[in-house]
């Protein structure tokens, strides 16, 4: 290899990096930052888009009152929050936060409540 070959093969890498990098900046410009999801105002379209499948079933089980089978819950975190939600996820979920006592308890097969004073149903299982 002679030095103009070495010479139009670095040039070309470095084009290609420089190249690269462009678009990621172009692509940065166009996206809203993720600390502007976490700092929207409730209710708004990207502080829903943020809430975690635990919480959406927190705010419906709050609003229901009573225990809610995994069907309904998914049906209304659908219809509230316009999202799909994997049955076995937050079955599992769910699960684990009642192992821990955590807002959750299991009133039937499939069927939770949260914890608290305003829910008599709910008892720790």
């Amino acid at each position: 290899m002679n030095n103009d070959t070495i010479r139009l093969a670095v040039l070309e890498a470095v084009e290609a990096s420089l190249s690269a990098q462009i678009k990621a900046i172009r692509l940065l410009r166009t996206k809203k930052p993720s600390s502007q999801t976490r700092d929207a105002e409730p209710g708004s379209p990207a502080h829903i888009k943020s809430r975690s499948h635990i919480d959406m079933t927190y705010d419906i089980l709050a609003e229901a009152t009573r225990p809610l089978h995994i069907t309904d819950i998914i049906s209304l975190i659908a219809a509230r929050f316009d999202t799909r939600v994997d049955r076995e996820s937050l079955v599992s979920a769910l699960s684990k936060r009642v192992v821990r006592q955590d807002r959750f308890v299991r009133t039937d097969k499939n069927t939770f409540a949260l914890i608290s004073a305003r829910n008599p149903k709910a008892s720790r299982s």
